[in-house]
């Protein structure tokens, strides 16, 4: 995997979404806005009609059996036809990787065609039930539609120029320095000061700033990656439970207790468990 890749997957792993509305209609009225500047981000799904986004300069003619993001912070002029308003289904969500959003305030339209626009119509209509009635599972499952729908809009929609620029952000760049070092020293001790000097932080500002952008601290952010690296050796190596302890630096005494308390279970209950 290259280095690029191996950081975009660091980030897309600490990915938080949020639904704040799903609904739909099939009316004139609620579409026609103009340079409206939105704080959350917006999913369509466009079933019939025609009308026109203009967004950040750019126009768009988006067409039934299509789907598209408006991200939060853009500028956004929206019209429909009288006669043929837009139906549409939509969804108001946040996405961000700690506290930078994953689509650009200044980024484009993200606007694709539904592979399968009956199942994705189906699927909209799921989640604004599970938005409507609510219950402690209707979050799961939201989320989990949310993140199917941006992830197929991602893959179809040429997001890789939009990916890299968020990536080589100069902040991101500075902090993939890091994410690398941690990836490649995890049989090793890792210190805080270690890490703060590969970008030239003092360490109290360095567990702020790490937090800001990956949205969990260094300390948690290395042990998710050990674990993480533990499970994969249990799962697919012939490594003694002894020796995968040691290729994260960890005693075995150590490693069996944070093993443990990471995934609820022991280091050889796991391994029969994937084997």
């Amino acid at each position: 995997m290259s280095e690029a890749l191996s950081f975009a997957e660091s980030l897309m792993e600490n990915l938080s979404v949020s639904v704040s509305l799903v609904h739909s209609r099939s009316h004139f009225g609620g579409w026609n806005r103009t340079d409206e500047i939105p704080s959350f981000s917006r999913l369509y799904y466009i079933a019939d009609g025609e009308g026109s986004v203009l967004l950040n300069g750019e126009l768009h003619y988006p067409k039934p059996g299509q789907l598209m993001i408006m991200p939060a912070g853009s500028v956004q002029t929206t019209t429909t036809s009288r006669d043929n308003p837009y139906t549409r289904h939509f969804c108001h969500f946040d996405a961000k990787i700690g506290e930078w959003p994953l689509f650009a305030p200044e980024g484009k339209l993200i606007l694709v065609d539904a592979e399968e626009p009956e199942a994705t119509r189906r699927l909209f209509l799921n989640m604004e039930v599970q938005f409507s009635q609510g219950g402690y599972l209707a979050p799961l499952r939201l989320k989990s539609a949310l993140l199917h729908l941006l992830a197929y809009c991602m893959e179809h929609s040429g997001y890789t120029a939009e990916l890299d620029r968020f990536l080589f952000h100069e902040e991101r760049v500075k902090l993939g320095s890091v994410l690398q070092y941690i990836e490649e020293h995890l049989d090793q001790t890792i210190e805080i000061d270690t890490l703060a000097d590969i970008i030239h932080l003092h360490p109290n500002y360095f567990i702020p700033y790490f937090k800001k952008l990956m949205g969990v601290t260094p300390i948690h952010y290395v042990q998710q990656k050990r674990m993480d690296k533990a499970k994969r050796l249990l799962s697919f190596s012939n490594l003694s439970i002894s020796d995968t302890a040691e290729q994260l630096g960890m005693d075995l005494p150590h490693f069996s207790r944070t093993f443990k308390k990471a995934t609820g279970v022991s280091p050889s209950s796991y391994r029969r468990g994937t084997t």
